[in-house]
Formats: structure tokens, C-alpha cells, sequence
């Protein structure tokens, strides 16, 4: 068990277990985009460590850029997503991968996909290491999934509580 801010958690993942996900989905993702012009948008702040190790993975050599959203406030969504770093990128002809770290309710997701339905895009992908199945509200079909894991509030792997747990190798499940 370990302590973040004012809250306790216990391991959910190991950093192990973790990484063979990602080396799955970058294998996976090396096939579907081999020789394609691939242009991978991580979601900040959560995404970073999962964008880093994936491309680190990776055999093909996509483009990188980053996106900030905000639409979480303590341990729960908001249900709002305030855009704080956009687009600055030239999306033409791309083949755009939309990665996130965690997917719960999909609001961001879906606030992405609207930013990006009128851009003259070749194809535009989502993938997740994390998916919350049972909070997911979206009709929005998410191509590559790293792992589906319980409705409950996690840190580490770049996700953070108050700020607070994104250093954590491992993935920690809030005790209740």
C-alpha cells in the first residue's frame, strides 16, 4: 500500500505488467501503420509516460505532438472538457493515433473526435492502455486497447492524484 496526498492505494499493476501492454500495442501498432504517415497525438498530462515507452517500442517512426485537456477535478470527471493546448500540427493526409492514457467516460475522447471530424485527415485512430468499460459513455469504437481494468480511480503511469503519483512505475487502485 502506498500513500498519494491524503489518499491510500494498492497496487493494481506492476511496472512489469504494465510494460507488456505496451510492447503488445506497439507491436500491434507497427503493423497496422507500417508505411503509413503516422501522426500520434498523446493527451496530456496522463499520456506521457505510456507515449514515451510506446514509441520507444515501436520499429516505425511516427510524428509526435501533444494535446492538454482538462476535464478531471480531484478523483471524479467533471463531465466538461476546457481545451488548454491544441493543434498546431498540420493533419493533412495523416493517419492520426488519438492515445490516452486511461479512457473512462470518454468525454475527452469525444471532444478530441470533434476537433478533428473536419480536418482533411487520411484516418484517425484511438488507443488507450487503460479502459473503464463499465464508465465508458461514448458510442465511440476505441481500435487498441491495452487493458480493460475496474470502474475505480487509479494512479500512476503518468496518472495522478492532486498531482500528485505520476512517477509510479506501477498502477494503483484507490483503497476503499
Amino acid at each position: 500500500m502506498i500513500k498519494v496526498a491524503d489518499k491510500h492505494f494498492e497496487e493494481y499493476l506492476t511496472a512489469d505488467q504494465i510494460q507488456s501492454c505496451v510492447r503488445q500495442l506497439a507491436q500491434q501498432l507497427d503493423k497496422d501503420f507500417a508505411d503509413k504517415n503516422l501522426l500520434i497525438l498523446g493527451i496530456l498530462n496522463g499520456s506521457f509516460m505510456f507515449v514515451a515507452d510506446l514509441v520507444k517500442y515501436m520499429t516505425i517512426d511516427p510524428e509526435i505532438s501533444f494535446l492538454k485537456f482538462a476535464s478531471y477535478e480531484g478523483t471524479s470527471s467533471k463531465g466538461e472538457v476546457k481545451d488548454l493546448i491544441g493543434i498546431n500540427e498540420d493533419l493533412t493526409d495523416k493517419h492520426i493515433l488519438i492515445v490516452e492514457d486511461i479512457v473512462d467516460s470518454g468525454t475527452t475522447l469525444g471532444h478530441i473526435l470533434e476537433l478533428l471530424k473536419n480536418k482533411k485527415t487520411a484516418s484517425i485512430s484511438t488507443a488507450t492502455l487503460f479502459f473503464k468499460p463499465e464508465a465508458y459513455k461514448q458510442n465511440i469504437e476505441l481500435q487498441y486497447v491495452g487493458k480493460e481494468i475496474p470502474n475505480v480511480f487509479v494512479v500512476g503511469y503518468g496518472m495522478d492524484y492532486q498531482g500528485k503519483g505520476r512517477n509510479l512505475t506501477g498502477l494503483y487502485q484507490l483503497k476503499p
